[in-house]
């Protein structure tokens, strides 16, 4: 049977270990030690069975288009070979059936060369992840020595910003942190020059409530305006930042699909290392096997895991999907909720509103009566 509601992107875990022991990493900080199980690289035939389930799904859809990013653990040190053998399958599988784009979400420290050559050979865009300046990214991003990670970052990120290079930089993703103070944190960004931003809430739950949880006071929103103002207000656009250009379309009557906004379902699915299908690895905070399906792609299709009760309800999108204190909300339209592993309490599950419920309703009202003014006022002056 075919699923109405197809996938279109997978986070490939080729990776399991990490170069860096970042304090408040959600695979090996986290509820779920799943990950101790799984074997540390993805072997050539789970991808070569990976590509091959992909391009079924591609062409049971009719999908033009598809996205792969591969994932970890830091997935560099999955190897080149193997790294080579995976798009190289990927690629002679979907040909003729889909474009995949196909990305690599790394913290940079690993990026050589040869790594540089390879993915402009298959066009593979590559994603850093940076806190800030060394100060603020050293304070969590850390090797396993102690050491702060921000110089290998950095020079990571100019091999990937020099001119033959610079087409694949997808951008930064930073996660909050309300130590660091957030105009600080956006600068450092944006001295790397890089066409995209997206902000991370710390991925929490009621039981683990995130740093500094002051519904009262909303820090996290407190922390993100101030940057949503630096760069909303800039006389010209610096770069993207994802979270508030989906707060902004969503508030302009737009639809976005997104994990962490919006009431759109998800389409996208993890596989593990040992090719075993999971949820959102951002699941992984809320309980041992909290992403964890019981398929893999040996044994199952991924409309067969559509179909997983799982699955099914974690892809659900809409009110429905809410507890019964967000489907009244004035916002609900705009944070959709929040991300569902941050709704989590181990009496009630997921049917609660978010943990950071009250910032958000902050962030997006706040957000929501800007843009909203703003584009009254310009059609004032038009009409």
């Amino acid at each position: 049977m075919r699923d109405a509601n197809p996938f279109v992107e997978w986070v490939v875990k080729v990776a399991q270990p990490c170069n860096l022991a970042c304090d408040y990493c959600y695979v090996y900080e986290s509820a779920d030690r799943s990950w101790r199980r799984k074997p540390p690289v993805m072997a050539p035939r789970t991808a070569d069975q990976l590509a091959r389930r992909i391009a079924e799904h591609a062409r049971r859809h009719a999908l033009p288009r598809v996205r792969v990013t591969l994932h970890g653990g830091e997935p560099l040190l999955a190897g080149l070979s193997r790294i080579e053998h995976l798009l190289g399958v990927l690629e002679l599988e979907l040909h003729g059936t889909a474009k995949c784009d196909i990305s690599v979400q790394s913290n940079a420290t690993l990026l050589n060369p040869l790594w540089m050559d390879l993915f402009r050979r298959h066009g593979v865009s590559v994603g850093v992840s940076l806190d800030g300046s060394r100060e603020a990214n050293d304070r969590h991003r850390r090797a396993r020595n102690g050491h702060g990670s921000h110089a290998a970052v950095q020079r990571g990120l100019d091999l990937l910003r020099r001119p033959e290079n610079k087409a694949l930089f997808a951008g930064l993703l930073c996660t909050v942190d309300l130590d660091n103070p957030p105009l600080d944190v956006f600068e450092s960004l944006l001295a790397h020059e890089p066409p995209a931003v997206n902000f991370l809430l710390p991925h929490a739950t009621w039981e683990h409530p995130p740093p500094g949880h002051d519904p009262d006071r909303t820090p996290y929103a407190n922390w993100l305006l101030t940057v949503f103002e630096r760069w909303y207000s800039a006389p010209r656009q610096e770069t993207g930042v994802r979270l508030f250009e989906d707060l902004v379309d969503l508030a302009l009557g737009g639809e976005v699909r997104s994990e962490s906004t919006g009431l759109a379902g998800t389409d996208f699915l993890v596989v593990e290392s040992d090719g075993t299908i999971e949820l959102s690895d951002s699941l992984k905070v809320t309980q041992e096997g909290g992403a964890a399906t019981g398929f893999d792609i040996f044994a199952h299709d991924f409309d067969t895991a559509a179909r997983h009760p799982a699955v099914a309800e974690a892809r659900r999108g809409g009110l429905a999907a809410l507890a019964d204190v967000c489907r009244g909300c004035e916002v609900v339209r705009l944070c959709g909720g929040g991300l569902r592993a941050h709704r989590f309490r181990p009496d009630t599950g997921f049917a609660n509103a978010s943990v950071y419920c009250a910032d958000l309703r902050v962030l997006t009202t706040r957000i929501r009566d800007r843009v909203v003014a703003d584009a009254g006022a310009l059609l004032g002056s038009v009409s």
